[in-house]
């Protein structure tokens, strides 16, 4: 899929820590009534929405972060309470221009991909082996203090961008540091922010338990 085939006018579904990240997957439980007529709409057309995260904890028109990512909906299923499960495969990241006047229930907004091209042009990166294992042993030593179990052996099968990505999504961070490595322009310098996440987080969880 090139960008110029992409809308530029996009629903958005703002949801707190559920950040998506090109090449990966994002399963959803979508159960609230806008976002019920929004995966309608979307199944009618390039089954295509963005996710944002939410700067506020405002239910009815919070704020949102400007940076988010579209996806596609790869699979689809209609429960008997009326509930849709989907998942969400990761397409690029765009940047929201204005958001736009709709009788929809949901959002829509205009938005723009060209800051992202990487996204789609995923091959073009110069991450070293050495680099990909040194953040794999970190991110293993700090899920580990975190008592997740992680399969890094499936992890190990991915390209360096698909992996990269996945951590950011699996990994137990804040919700302003996922924001930030979705923000990092190019894969190399979302490597070097996660290294950098990892590391404070190991620290601080070395301080707590050290500091009386």
């Amino acid at each position: 899929m090139s960008v110029e085939n992409l809308p530029k006018k996009i629903a958005i579904f703002p949801l707190s820590n559920a950040v998506l990240f090109p090449k990966t997957i994002l399963p959803l439980n979508i159960f609230e009534e806008r976002y019920i007529q929004l995966i309608n709409d979307c199944m009618k057309g390039q089954r295509l929405f963005g996710m944002t995260q939410p700067k506020s904890k405002s239910f009815s028109k919070p704020e949102i972060y400007e940076v988010g990512c579209l996806g596609k909906i790869v699979s689809f299923n209609e429960t008997n309470d009326k509930r849709f499960l989907i998942t969400l495969s990761g397409i690029t990241r765009f940047r929201i221009i204005e958001e736009l006047t709709t009788d929809k229930m949901y959002r829509e907004f205009n938005v723009n991909y060209s800051d992202f091209n990487e996204d789609i042009d995923a091959n073009k990166n110069n991450i070293q082996e050495g680099d990909i294992k040194n953040l794999l042993n970190k991110i293993k030593f700090f899920l580990e203090k975190k008592n997740y179990v992680i399969e890094f052996k499936e992890l190990k099968k991915l390209n360096y961008y698909q992996l990269i990505n996945t951590l950011c999504v699996i990994s137990p961070f804040s919700l302003e540091e996922k924001q930030k490595l979705v923000e990092t322009i190019t894969i190399k310098e979302r490597l070097k922010v996660l290294e950098e996440i990892t590391n404070f987080n190991l620290f601080d969880g070395f301080e707590s338990k050290t500091v009386q």
